[in-house]
């Protein structure tokens, strides 16, 4: 039977469900509208923040490296901006023995981590977001494939002695930080990791300002759910920060609930990478201080990461060029009182081999459709 053609946890094709992901970035148990079938598509996502927190994620890194490679005019301020980004020792407590070896040369692969503040009661950060970028090696294009936080799988022994055990992938920061989340996901894809961005991810709306707000296409008349209850009129529409995240947020409305809004995040995404694209960021120099401030101040990187340079490379960037994907995942159950989810090893192990040997072109042809 054709691979491709063969029906997955959800009654879908891998490339049916490649094509989806594509489309919407993710799907989730708790926003699912058909019962198990939509429980087993291929994302956990696990309340507005979590959504939101993606979204802002991905866009804060793939905005402030556009910015970068635009800032040549300015080089010096850039290079402050650059020294004013707190700097993480992932590598260096980092086990070098059992690392995966590089498979191919030229490319590169971040670990992004969406952190959020710990809640009362609670000793530790935590992070509910986890996307490995894939920059290919001639630099044109980038993959972003989110792996599920609730995803089960073996978190390898923590610098203070805690055993070698199984548990969701997002408890590796919680108890080891950093370099523990990167040994995690190196051992759960056989992915090397090459730098490592953190990101707080409370300032959303004043990014989304500092890029003088967005323009995004509204598919159809809406009044948000929640307070201030924004009307959002169908059309071509510019939205502000606090707009943006009503933009984004809302399900409620729509009939096909939760898919309108990965829809619209999307959509913001798009939106937000192609205005730092088209320039108009780097010819007010009160915005682009503002955008630089908030995005240095949200940003941690590792010890060897220069953003600016990367912005450089990457220059010629935009958003028709970034495509977003999910690990594939088997479904949810549980593991004790645990909802988890369940990697669909097979089709991982050919998603994350297309990574290591910089293959993802043809990887895309065969599971997804145009």
């Amino acid at each position: 039977m054709d691979e491709s053609r063969r029906p997955g946890p959800g009654g879908h094709s891998p490339k049916q469900e490649a094509t989806e992901e594509c489309r919407t970035t993710d799907t989730s148990p708790s926003g699912a509208h058909s019962g198990d079938s939509e429980g087993r598509r291929a994302t956990v996502r696990n309340g507005i923040r979590r959504r939101l927190a993606r979204l802002a994620i991905l866009v804060t890194v793939l905005v402030l490296v556009l910015v970068a490679g635009g800032l040549v005019a300015g080089w010096l301020y850039g290079r402050s901006i650059d020294q004013r980004i707190e700097r993480l020792d992932v590598f260096g407590p980092l086990p070098q023995e059992g690392r995966p070896a590089k498979s191919a040369d030229g490319p590169l692969n971040f670990l992004v981590l969406g952190r959020d503040a710990a809640d009362p009661g609670e000793s530790s950060s935590r992070t509910d977001t986890i996307i490995l970028v894939h920059v290919p090696a001639d630099r044109e294009r980038v993959q972003a494939i989110s792996i599920p936080r609730d995803t089960w799988v073996t978190i390898p022994e923590t610098a203070d002695g805690r055993p070698a055990t199984q548990a969701k992938i997002n408890a590796a920061y919680a108890w080891g930080g950093a370099p523990l989340m990167v040994s995690t996901v190196e051992r759960f894809t056989g992915v090397r990791i090459d730098h490592v961005v953190v990101v707080d991810f409370a300032g959303f709306a004043q990014i989304v300002d500092a890029l003088g707000g967005v323009q995004v296409t509204v598919d159809r008349t809406f009044v948000a759910s929640e307070p201030p209850h924004r009307a959002f009129v169908q059309g071509v529409r510019h939205l502000d920060g606090a707009s943006a995240l009503d933009y984004a947020r809302e399900r409620h409305a729509f009939p096909d609930g939760d898919f309108a809004r990965m829809r619209h995040q999307q959509d913001l995404i798009a939106a937000m990478v192609d205005q730092a694209a088209r320039g108009e960021l780097l010819t007010n120099p009160r915005r682009l201080d503002q955008f630089l401030r908030a995005a240095a101040q949200a940003v941690s990187v590792d010890e060897n990461l220069s953003l600016f340079d990367l912005g450089w490379t990457l220059r010629r960037l935009t958003s028709a060029r970034i495509s977003m994907f999910t690990s594939p995942s088997a479904g949810t159950g549980m593991v004790g009182d645990q909802s988890v989810v369940f990697a669909d090893t097979a089709a991982a192990g050919r998603l994350f081999e297309a990574v290591r040997t910089d293959r993802m072109d043809g990887w895309i042809a065969e599971n997804t459709t145009p």
